[in-house]
């Protein structure tokens, strides 16, 4: 419990603060034992004083904890700083970015309702639409993620979700999504964004018209690849739904989890900042060696939507995808010559990472949707971490000459 004079100092000193002040204050509500750093919650149950104000309490009549399924001091804190650096009126911490999205659809859509999808997405999430939510009758109709006119064709009087990556994953493709916004509006949709890629401190997809932000807590957030999480942020009689969810099926992010994404945030902005710079460098690099035919990075004027990225993002983002000549062979002979880079599908870490998305992260797709999506088998991704950009060079040049 938080006395009322921590409570008011903690919130009232936060109006108008900055981006990095709020990654560490906000959301802090100390307790009675006045700790500095935040605390972990590590309680299934919380006591009552007396059964009606327990009763009150599970009606949602008294604010309160209930039971760590849906609230934990701890998680409650990591989503209001969350909340805050999104400018979102309410997060929705949830175990894993996929059980975020998953959260979203189950709370939001129903029998018979139609959900647009970019083309231009990670593996799982396709596997998670086409598998599982068109088992119970929900449409997916995929998209090309920069054909506004289709877009807008595509939509029904049934489409109640637009889903967007934006940049996406692998190929930094990207919405514009003030247009796309309108045109959900315009269809009485929601517009939601995965911006696990940019995280807040690059993009903020609610101040250009989206509904939900969707993000994989595991990635930036984390920044160290220690924990699983995710997050669902939006208007709060939208994300009332979702708890709704959460509270029933229970997909619900732990303490300690919360605890850690915590400490995440309050470097994030340094972290990606950092990871931009050597991001960008590698690319240009990248995309002078004979070796590789293409990169795909929205940071180079080369990008076909390079202008639009400057005017909806702060940074391009520390995922490097690129082609190189001789497909699947040549992509495995690339990788295996590296050498201090961690070969996983992970990214988001302080440590740089390399995979072949078309037989790892995309690999469930049949070949044809691959092809579709752009996942060719020459393609490889590296998530640039945060060692010596020269010592990142030389590991990449290692398997530019296994090539």
């Amino acid at each position: 419990m938080t006395t009322d004079w921590q409570a008011g100092r903690l919130n009232s000193e936060l109006s108008g603060a900055g981006f990095d002040t709020l990654a560490v204050r906000a959301g802090q509500h100390r307790s009675f034992e006045s700790e500095h750093s935040e605390a972990i919650f590590t309680t299934s149950s919380y006591v009552f004083r007396n059964a009606a104000q327990a009763a009150a309490t599970f009606a949602g009549d008294l604010d309160g904890n209930v039971y760590s399924r849906y609230t934990n001091p701890t998680v409650r804190t990591f989503e209001e700083r969350l909340a805050a650096l999104e400018g979102a009126e309410k997060c929705v911490a949830t175990a894993s970015g996929m059980s975020a999205i998953l959260a979203t659809v189950m709370s939001l859509c129903s029998q018979g309702d139609q959900i647009l999808v970019s083309r231009s997405i990670f593996g799982a999430t396709v596997s998670l639409f086409d598998k599982y939510c068109a088992r119970f009758g929900i449409e997916i109709t995929y998209v090309q993620i920069d054909d506004l006119a289709a877009w807008e064709a595509a939509c029904t009087d049934k489409t109640k979700l637009l889903f967007i990556e934006s940049p996406s994953n692998p190929l930094a493709e990207l919405a514009d999504i003030r247009a796309l916004s309108r045109i959900a509006h315009a269809a009485d949709a929601l517009l939601m964004v995965d911006n696990c890629f940019c995280t807040p401190v690059l993009q903020k997809p609610l101040a250009l018209g989206a509904d939900i932000v969707i993000h994989s807590a595991t990635k930036y957030i984390d920044g160290q690849g220690r924990c699983l999480g995710g997050a669902v942020l939006g208007r709060a009689d939208v994300m009332k739904e979702v708890v709704g969810f959460l509270r029933t099926a229970g997909p619900t992010m732990s303490p300690f989890n919360a605890w850690v994404f915590l400490k995440g945030l309050e470097t994030l902005r340094i972290r990606m900042n950092a990871h931009c710079q050597s991001a960008h460098t590698l690319a240009q690099w990248l995309e002078q060696q004979p070796q590789v035919k293409k990169v795909y990075y929205a940071g180079l004027p080369s990008h076909p939507q390079h202008a639009l990225a400057q005017q909806q993002q702060s940074g391009f983002g520390a995922v490097v995808s690129f082609e190189v000549e001789g497909g699947q062979a040549a992509a495995w002979r690339f990788i295996d010559a590296t050498q201090m880079i961690s070969i996983t599908a992970n990214l988001g870490d302080t440590k740089t990472t390399i995979t072949h998305p078309a037989s790892t992260t995309h690999g469930r797709l049949a070949a044809a949707e691959r092809e579709k999506a752009g996942i060719h088998d020459g393609l490889i991704r590296v998530a640039v971490g945060l060692e010596e950009v020269n010592d990142i060079q030389a590991d990449l040049q290692r398997g530019l000459d296994a090539v």
